[in-house]
């Protein structure tokens, strides 16, 4: 029987290495101890452990959770429908006890759990509403960014609304706290105007994603020098390789699955720098973009519906070191920033996994804008696991450069 060829994207952007495909992408993703990042994750929803815990700071300079529209005097002396009153939620969950946040039939998401709390806190008129509908008395919460199954949140904003004027913060607190303890937990309820939408009112999001390394890798990486751990861009690698390449460059090696042939997988590399990583995502910063090869789940070319461009504040990548119980100085991971005005369905998952793939083949500093141009999205790689990605916090005022968790040195 002769081998199998799959063809896949056919890059032509240079690069030392020839790159990973699809499948092999996604294996070297899932083979990594994720559940030590879920643990940690757990422990900083139940407020065991801080973040600055992993990243050595000690809390960000501003606190997110309060802003300028907190402070707009709330609408108690209008009448009619501006009387009601507004709730801004300020929630951590820890994605891995949940099916994502929006609300689906059959399933245990945050949505339903929230949504489900606040159903005593609805006045009379919806509730009778309900009622006539045959409909469970539930609230109705928007929030500022949905999450993927298994994607924590630290700093998820949600809102609610009542004409009930009984209502207390402490009181919406004490419901959302005792409806999944341990795996749900109110950060903060303040009272805010009507004019606060968690969303559109939103002028930035903060991701953390947290890629863990092998135990491998860890002596692997200790058994090079600082010069060769950045071999994969060194010119004596390129030449090394480069006959090889060059003989299948129309078919282009890099992007092709041939079965039985070890001379052309030992062109790949298995591991990557993290400092590459950082180069890669710097390029990104600044720049208004269309992000729609980066994005899953969504038609790539339209002519209606969102806009695909988004303007990335901030991206940063740095090795840091992951408390965890197995390991006595902790474990080697990557964490990497992302700071936007908005992200699409599955954006940073496929960047965080996008940009490992280009460190580890050795691609060009500027790999991931010329993957913006790419004409298919399987130019790009497949979403990183949802394991180790958290949404940090959502800001309502400017980004300052300097309140990040990664500092730009």
């Amino acid at each position: 029987m002769e081998n199998k060829v799959l063809i896949q994207y056919n890059h032509t952007d240079p690069c030392s290495f020839a790159r990973w495909t699809t499948k092999e992408c996604f294996q070297f993703m899932s083979a990594r101890p994720w559940q030590q990042v879920m643990d940690f994750y757990s422990d900083v929803v139940k407020d065991h452990k801080p973040l600055s815990a992993l990243l050595g700071k000690a809390c960000l300079s501003k606190s997110n959770i309060y802003n300028r529209l907190e402070s707009l005097p709330p609408s108690h002396d209008k009448g009619g429908r501006w009387a009601r009153l507004t709730f801004k939620i300020v929630v951590s969950y820890h994605g891995g006890s949940f099916d994502g946040w929006q609300r689906q039939p059959g399933l245990n998401t945050v949505q339903s759990v929230v949504e489900k709390s606040l159903g005593k806190f609805v006045d009379e008129r919806k509730a009778q509403m309900l009622k006539d509908k045959g409909l469970p008395l539930e609230g109705a919460a928007l929030v500022a960014g949905r999450t993927d199954k298994g994607v924590t949140a630290v700093h998820q904003v949600c809102s609610f609304y009542t004409w009930r004027k009984d209502v207390k913060s402490q009181d919406i607190t004490d419901a959302i706290n005792s409806a999944a303890p341990g795996k749900l937990r109110v950060i903060s309820v303040t009272e805010v105007s009507r004019a606060f939408h968690p969303n559109f009112t939103a002028k930035w999001r903060r991701y953390l994603y947290i890629f863990p390394f092998n135990d491998e890798e860890d002596m692997e990486q200790s058994n090079q020098s600082g010069e060769n751990v950045q071999n994969f861009k060194s010119k004596e690698n390129y030449h090394e390789h480069k006959n090889g390449c060059d003989q299948c460059n129309e078919a282009n090696v890099g992007n092709l699955v041939i079965n039985n042939n070890k001379d052309l997988e030992t062109l790949k590399p298995r591991e990557f720098t993290v400092s590459r990583v950082n180069e890669l995502l710097q390029k990104l910063e600044g720049k208004l973009l269309s992000y729609k090869m980066f994005a899953r789940d969504t038609k790539p070319s339209r002519n209606e519906g969102p806009p695909t461009e988004c303007f990335l504040y901030h991206a940063r990548a740095k090795e840091s070191k992951l408390p965890c119980s197995e390991h006595e100085k902790g474990r080697r991971v990557m964490c990497i920033e992302l700071v936007a005005n908005r992200f699409l369905r599955r954006m940073v998952r496929v960047l965080v996994a996008t940009s490992i793939r280009e460190a580890a083949a050795g691609a060009d500093e500027d790999a991931l804008l010329k993957l913006m141009d790419a004409t298919c999205r399987r130019a790009t790689a497949p979403p990183a696991p949802s394991d180790g990605l958290c949404l940090v916090d959502v800001g309502y005022e400017e980004f300052d450069p300097q309140d990040c968790l990664i500092l730009k040195e």
